[in-house]
């Protein structure tokens, strides 16, 4: 599925500000309603120097694509510190976020 990227700072400060939040394992996903499909990926310096953050990103986005199946609002994706990280935890943790989102978005009228 198609996604577009949200790359400025102030729709990314209005995600924190308004958007709920969603917890799993090896993720935290903040989240707002939106028309279309919008990712970031937020990755501090708390992961390690510039490659090892850039395998995450990358892992990060990919697990986002694989799983991002019936879901439109924006999302802003914070992955937790850890030893290891594989695609396969963060799809596993990226279904569990998207099950709490639809389930928030059905409860909300």
């Amino acid at each position: 599925m198609k996604y577009q990227r949200l790359k400025k700072n102030t729709e990314i400060q209005r995600l924190f500000r308004r958007g709920q939040r969603a917890y799993s394992d090896a993720l935290t996903a903040i989240f707002v309603p939106a028309e279309a499909l919008k990712m970031a990926v937020i990755v501090s310096k708390k992961h390690g120097k510039a490659v090892q953050r850039n395998r995450i990103k990358r892992l990060v986005r990919q697990a986002f694509y694989n799983t991002c199946e019936g879901v439109c609002c924006a999302v802003a994706l914070i992955p937790k510190v850890a030893e290891n990280y594989s695609l396969a935890a963060f799809e596993k943790s990226l279904r569990k976020c998207f099950k709490k989102i639809k389930a928030q978005q059905k409860a909300q009228p």
